[in-house]
């Protein structure tokens, strides 16, 4: 299930405050980060971002 377009536009890494991409219509929902440097990614439950660093996985 996708995010609202509004929503994607605002939020952004909690870690270096790059955009996030949406992967949320992937079997392991999730937004991760564009920086080329940090690329977390953040779990998305039951459609709700969840944007701890604590709760991010680093990029394999």
């Amino acid at each position: 299930m996708p995010l609202e377009a509004g929503l994607l536009e605002i939020l952004a890494c909690p870690a270096c405050h790059a955009p996030l991409t949406d992967e949320t219509a992937a079997a392991t929902p999730q937004l991760t980060c564009t920086s080329k440097d940090c690329g977390l990614a953040y779990p998305v439950r039951d459609g709700i971002p969840v944007l701890l660093v604590d709760e991010a996985r680093r990029p394999s």
